[in-house]
């Protein structure tokens, strides 16, 4: 089996998991709200597999219900920048002249930002909230579609079958909604899975940062910032959620190099 393959079967079971874990979690976990003050930070047990936090909240429930609140936000995010994104790029690449250049150095202003910065900036002026937080991410990575939809949209519209939708009587905006865009949206779906885990420790950084979600939802990156005061004592607060988020993140790694390869 070729190296692509295997890190294809990897990527995508590992995946398999964690969107079995968003989207069903009443099937594997308790609610994640649930208080015993009597129960806080009680080692993994038989009872709590990932031990109790500091209100005596079970953290398997946090960090199961926390990957719906994730993995939600991160690809609705990446969604949302792809259709922006790219869909703007298809046409700055197949229309060229005034509205590529605008956008294109639109596009670049926002690209001169690192991702972490432009993220804090935008998610303190935008608010807490998952929809802010949907927001943020999606302008960080809009431009990134953007640029690699402009250069598919660019050679495609240089291809022997655009000159004969033309010549047939077709419309700029028919041969671009019928023809091109089908064309671009392979390499924009590939670079969703590129940027996913791109994407998603962007957002756990900001929410570490208290610029998430609000409590007590559930989510990764704050259950790390939650879990800061107690390393020494209670180092599962942790662990596990960080464990969550590093086999996110290799999943999507896995699926988006194995995916490169094949295409190239």
């Amino acid at each position: 089996m070729s190296r692509g393959r295997i890190e294809l079967v990897i990527g995508a079971v590992l995946a398999a998991i964690l969107l079995a874990v968003s989207f069903a979690p009443g099937l594997f976990a308790g609610p994640p709200e649930a208080v015993e003050v009597t129960r806080r930070l009680e080692a993994p047990s038989a009872q709590f597999w990932f031990g109790t936090d500091e209100t005596g909240r079970d953290v398997y429930a946090r960090v199961v219900h926390g990957a719906g609140t994730t993995l939600g936000i991160v690809g609705a995010a990446i969604a949302v920048a792809a259709l922006l994104g790219g869909g703007l790029g298809a046409v700055a690449g197949y229309m060229g002249r005034v509205p590529d250049l605008a956008l294109s150095r639109a596009a670049d202003a926002l690209l001169a930002f690192p991702p972490i910065i432009l993220g804090v900036v935008l998610a303190s002026t935008l608010g807490a909230g998952a929809g802010n937080l949907i927001l943020a991410l999606a302008i960080i990575y809009a431009p990134v579609f953007f640029r690699v939809a402009r250069a598919a949209g660019l050679m495609e519209s240089q291809r022997a079958y655009v000159e004969a939708a033309r010549a047939l009587g077709h419309g700029e905006w028919a041969v671009l909604l019928r023809h091109v865009a089908r064309n671009v949206a392979p390499v924009v779906i590939l670079q969703c899975v590129i940027l996913f885990p791109l994407a998603l420790q962007i957002q756990a950084a900001l929410g570490f940062l208290g610029l998430g979600v609000p409590p007590p939802t559930a989510d990764w990156g704050a259950s790390l910032q939650e879990s800061r005061n107690y390393l020494t004592v209670a180092p599962w607060l942790a662990i596990f959620p960080g464990l969550a988020l590093l086999l996110a993140a290799i999943a999507a790694s896995l699926l988006g190099r194995a995916l490169q390869m094949r295409d190239g």
